[in-house]
């Protein structure tokens, strides 16, 4: 690979020699040994779905009130929502959900539905302490209110998720979380929907449950920086093992754009973008055998990066998904 993109196989994240590494690089370094020496102690879960069409990377104009995603088979519709006020008595749009915390969300409430069997989740306080182990140190008003902000996007909007199953085609109309409680700032002037219980629907869970792909936790926190590296490890770690043994799989930089792409024009930008995002990624997934050409991306059969072996050693879970 040529020019300044990073070598997504060398044995340490690539740094200027006469630079200190950054916080983000020194989690990733310090993730990566510990994934290589240590089992999991903590599984994240996401639905196989949306490990292949992400949510936006950025806020979205407001105005946005309807995004769409399409991989393969399966198709992605998020519609914005809307919840009661309880201030105004009044029902009031809730924001599109985007970015990394969105995402980190729905890990922390998809692991918990995984990990408990049950839809009902109570996130007042083991969100909290999802975001402080995620920190390392603990959340600031700032960081609670973004996170609060996002749940309450998540908790407002409906989805629509398609996928083919075999031979059948499948199709659930639903919200992620089906009833949500509403917790209000004392401060007025900082209005936060925020739910301290959520239910997820119940196609929806009883699809997770069926459907959810294991990831690594402690990955997930060392990539919590980016949307894109999140979208791309949760897509890898679906997809690498279901690639035949004897065959690899190459995707063009133009469709890797498609699905990937949502904030550049120009297919070039993407690139340089994805792949320094690839690259952090590869620095959690080892095993992942990828090659970055010209022409795009080549995809070989590659182990998870939570293998069955990692789940019997850990709290019981479905497979992954086919």
């Amino acid at each position: 690979m040529a020019g300044d993109e990073p070598d997504l196989f060398g044995d340490q994240l690539p740094q200027r020699p006469a630079r200190k590494p950054s916080r983000t690089e020194m989690r990733l370094i310090n993730a990566s040994a510990v994934i290589a020496t240590e089992p999991p102690e903590r599984l994240g879960y996401l639905h196989s779905v949306l490990c292949q069409c992400g949510l936006p990377y950025n806020t979205p104009d407001p105005s946005l009130r309807v995004w769409e995603r399409l991989n393969g088979n399966s198709h992605l519709k998020v519609m914005a929502g809307e919840a009661m006020d309880p201030r105004s008595g009044r029902l009031v749009e809730v924001a599109m959900p985007s970015g990394p915390k969105a995402r980190l969300i729905l890990y922390h409430l998809n692991s918990e539905a995984v990990r408990t069997k049950s839809p009902l989740i109570e996130v007042g306080n083991s969100l909290t302490d999802f975001v402080r182990t995620m920190l390392n140190a603990d959340p600031n008003g700032r960081e609670i209110t973004a996170f609060k902000t996002q749940m309450a996007a998540l908790a407002a909007a409906s989805i629509r998720l398609g996928m083919v199953d075999g031979d059948r085609a499948v199709t659930f109309n639903t919200q992620i979380v089906r009833a949500f409680d509403l917790w209000l700032q004392k401060d007025e002037r900082q209005r936060v929907l925020w739910p301290s219980t959520v239910c997820l629907g119940k196609d929806y869970f009883e699809s997770l449950i069926e459907h959810a792909v294991p990831l690594d936790e402690r990955a997930i926190f060392a990539l919590a920086h980016s949307a894109l590296a999140l979208d791309i490890y949760a897509w890898l770690a679906q997809r690498l093992h279901r690639i035949n043994k004897s065959a690899s799989h190459e995707i063009s930089w133009t469709t890797l754009h498609q699905q990937f792409g949502q904030d550049y024009a120009r297919v070039r930008d993407f690139k340089r973008k994805f792949v320094a995002a690839l690259s952090s990624v590869h620095t959690q997934y080892r095993a992942a055998n990828i090659e970055a050409t010209e022409r795009g991306l080549v995809l070989r059969n590659s182990p998870p990066p939570i293998t069955k072996r990692s789940l019997l050693i850990g709290k019981p879970a479905p497979d992954p998904a086919p």
